[in-house]
């Protein structure tokens, strides 16, 4: 008689495969780019952190400096087992003292010293997934690929993930082992690369997605109107992309549409971040699965994920399509087919 086989719960987080590997990853996992070492420092990375022991065990790494070193201490100091966490990075820029003419872009040389770097920063043996960070079209897409499989094949690394899907055709034709995952910038506001130019690569290679700025930098919350709160991203100069997003007619028109999708939320008893991060997840499963990130301050981290506050699994089952027409309706951004000027689709009318 076979043994049972034992099934993870931590608080019933729903697992996925990410692309068409066999790696399970959460519904959400955890960023830090723009808060671990910066405005959460000490304790609070803890804190934050603490989101694991409710199923988000995945945490985004961007591979800089400060937020190496403190999330790599956390994770000692919190004493948790390697194995229990998916851990994934990013290589393209230099994130030590000093810039040479190496020390950015993906050419052989920089993606292993890169690596080993980063690892060093973590203090760790390896990560799960690395990421291509950028396109590098300085660089050979055939180094490019030999690069990133040899830092699999040292066991730096298990998978690899790219922002050029070009790169899978040149691995298969190589037959050297091919990025799992794409990773593109993905919200209510942003559709038309993930829903629509990245779908030939779902059905063709099985292409997993993970999406960051799930929230567009937290316009997608419902809270940032003007005057911006003085700690906020939007506020702060220290990001050029974020100040001035929400001025002028295009910023007032988002805004317009936040207020519209926090009256849906309002409506439905959820709160409108977590209303993007359901209909998020809802509108990429033809992705394969992989979760959104959040940066967050550490109330929000843990508010968001216990039991006592509206949580986002808890939302998928309320985004009906009566819901979800509403939303569509105040987006007006449905990515489209293409124009085929009256002719029928390839496989109409054959016999």
């Amino acid at each position: 008689m076979s043994s049972p086989v034992p099934v993870f719960d931590a608080k019933a987080m729903p697992f996925r495969r990410l692309g068409p590997s066999g790696l399970r990853v959460p519904l959400f996992s955890l960023g830090g780019w723009l808060t671990l070492g910066g405005s959460v420092v000490g304790e609070s990375v803890k804190d934050i952190m603490q989101a694991a022991e409710n199923g988000i065990n995945m945490f985004r790494h961007r591979g800089g400096l400060p937020e190496s070193k403190i999330r790599g201490h956390a994770i000692k100091e919190l004493g948790w087992r390697r194995t229990d966490l998916v851990i994934s990075t990013k290589i393209f820029w230099s994130h030590e003292p000093g810039t040479g003419p190496n020390d950015t872009g993906l050419s052989h040389k920089h993606v292993i010293e890169g690596t080993k770097a980063c690892l060093r920063r973590l203090q760790m043996d390896y990560v799960d997934v690395i990421f291509a960070h950028r396109c590098d079209t300085t660089v050979p897409m055939e180094e490019i690929v030999r690069a990133f499989n040899y830092v699999i094949d040292q066991g730096w690394a298990f998978y690899w993930g790219t922002s050029d899907t070009r790169s899978t055709d040149v691995a298969t034709r190589l037959n050297l082992i091919a990025p799992i995952a794409e990773q593109c910038k993905h919200n209510m506001f942003h559709r038309e690369r993930p829903e629509k130019e990245y779908a030939p690569l779902y059905a063709k290679y099985g292409l997993g997605t993970t999406a960051f700025s799930a929230l567009q930098g937290g316009l997608l919350t419902g809270k940032v109107y003007p005057p911006q709160p003085s700690n906020t991203r939007h506020a702060l100069a220290t990001v050029p992309m974020f100040p001035g997003a929400t001025e002028g007619p295009q910023g007032e028109e988002l805004l317009w549409k936040v207020r519209l999708l926090s009256q849906i939320a309002a409506g439905a008893s959820f709160l409108p971040d977590l209303l993007n991060s359901g209909r998020n997840r809802a509108g990429a499963r033809v992705g394969c699965g992989a979760p959104p990130h959040f940066h967050s301050h550490p109330r929000r981290v843990l508010r968001r994920t216990a039991r006592g506050e509206p949580r986002a699994l808890e939302v998928l089952p309320k985004l009906d399509a009566a819901v979800l027409a509403r939303i569509e309706a105040v987006l007006g951004n449905h990515p489209q087919e293409p124009e085929t000027y009256g002719r029928p689709p390839l496989d109409q009318g054959i016999l």
